[in-house]
């Protein structure tokens, strides 16, 4: 639950580390870390204090559990607490990574992290302590190991890190600009969270609980496929920032494009084809396919993609540092599709007309963040319109095309596979002609050249 937190504390240190860097600032940037590590280390403690002296209300008649197991219980609640705070401390160093570029490490950790956990489920099969305080136990190691792995690395690498701020780099300014971002941050994501849920609970209460595995599911589906926007976004946020931190608002605009550009056609690859081909992918991962679960994964799908068309540019805002006004009038229309989406059910609309007010509240969160951005960085409509909407057009077309061929004239057995690659040759045949300006094509080409002697060496060749 409290997951939003951390996520925000990440992206607020992200910024500021990537934002001072930018500007040259090196004492700056190890201030920033420093007051941010203390920051986490206080929440971290104060949330661990609050759960701790919470325990006797959720076991004292609150939560129902067995009597034999209480006990157990209380244990594995205050394991829980300790993965807490460790998480909080973890996420600074996550941030620093991210704001050095250094993507690759995260990723071996976390797929460290993903063996890990796997082995462990396997061992719980077979073990002979009591199961669920040994997850506990494994759900806390795994934690310590992760803030061991990037704490340690970044100790050697990194001049800023520290693992113990000294008193006289904690400042009141640097607190009040953490603080500042990390609560507007934390709104807008409250605001993502309580349209989610909300709209869980509105749907529960027209169609009953059968509808909440449907949407269960539908969400399942969009977190699986969401990573790869944020694979983009967190290769390219440390970029813009550390551009508008040089003082290079040309170029973070300029990047904040590029963003918003590979971000859709990256995802569209996987999200059209995968709208096309739901019935089979659903009945094919569940066998029996609970009602309406088709229209809430597509329309969910749909809706992430509305999100990415401009998705650089809540980035460039995070560079400018004009959270506040940004969180107000963007996220707020996200939270503003709660009641739209209530009274259209509730006066009698079919849920598909329901889902299309979602899709197009979703829709108008995007296009504001046009205008609000020419406000406040000078962004051109015109020239955003030019090299993002004009040149994903195409591509978009030449994707949802051979789905559509694939799906209506081929039926065989795993015919997504076969939809899938179409649709993959049409995004990068469309995308390479349509999308791509002559300096992307020609770093395109160098990568694939790089990728192709790499291979040959590894072959032998």
């Amino acid at each position: 639950m409290l997951s939003f937190l951390t996520n925000a504390m990440v992206v607020t240190t992200q910024r500021q580390l990537s934002f001072y860097h930018g500007k040259g600032l090196w004492k700056e940037v190890h201030c920033m870390f420093s007051n941010s590590l203390f920051l986490h280390f206080v929440i971290g403690v104060t949330l661990a204090v609050v759960l701790s002296t919470a325990s006797p209300f959720f076991f004292n008649g609150f939560l129902n559990i067995d009597a034999s197991r209480t006990e157990t219980a209380k244990i594995v609640y205050l394991l829980v607490v300790v993965s807490l705070f460790v998480t909080f401390l973890t996420a600074p160093f996550r941030a620093l990574f991210i704001a050095r570029e250094n993507i690759v490490y995260i990723s071996i950790i976390d797929v460290v992290d993903g063996v890990i956990k796997l082995i462990a489920a396997i061992w719980l099969l077979h073990c002979p302590f009591d199961r669920l305080i040994a997850y506990a136990c494994i759900v806390v190691g795994i934690t310590t190991f992760n803030f061991a792995a990037l704490a340690s690395w970044a100790q050697i690498n990194f001049e800023e890190s520290t693992l113990f701020p000294r008193r006289k780099d904690i400042n009141r300014q640097s607190l009040r600009e953490l603080t500042g971002f990390a609560g507007w941050t934390v709104y807008s994501q409250l605001c993502v969270i309580g349209r989610t849920q909300g709209v869980a609970i509105v749907l529960n209460r027209f169609y009953g609980t059968i509808i909440n595995a449907a949407y269960g599911i539908a969400q399942h589906v969009f977190g699986s496929i969401q990573f790869i926007a944020v694979s983009v976004t967190n290769a390219m946020a440390p970029q813009i920032m550390k551009a508008e931190g040089s003082g290079d608002r040309k170029r973070m605009l300029h990047l904040s494009e590029l963003l918003s550009k590979y971000a859709v056609l990256l995802l569209s690859t996987v999200t059209i084809p995968l709208v096309f081909e739901m019935p089979a992918v659903l009945k094919l991962w569940l066998g029996n396919v609970p009602d309406n679960t088709v229209l809430l994964c597509r329309f969910i799908l749909l809706t992430a993609l509305c999100d990415q068309i401009t998705i650089g540019l809540g980035t460039a805002n995070q560079a400018i540092g004009r959270i506040r006004n940004y969180s107000i009038i963007v996220n707020t229309i996200k939270v503003l599709t709660l009641p739209a989406f209530w009274i259209c059910l509730y006066l009698g609309y079919s849920l598909i007309i329901a889902m299309y007010i979602y899709l197009c509240f979703e829709l108008l969160c995007a296009m504001i963040r046009l205008p609000f951005l020419k406000y406040t960085a000078g962004l051109s409509i015109h020239h955003f319109f030019n090299h993002v909407f004009a040149k994903v057009a195409v591509p978009l077309m030449a994707i949802s095309a051979a789905s559509w061929i694939v799906t209506s004239y081929v039926q065989v057995p795993f015919r997504f596979l076969i939809t899938g690659t179409v649709a993959l040759v049409a995004a990068i045949v469309s995308a390479w002609f349509f999308s791509m300006e002559y300096v992307e094509r020609k770093t395109m080409k160098k990568m694939v050249k790089k990728i192709q002697k790499m291979y040959l060496c590894f072959i032998g060749w």
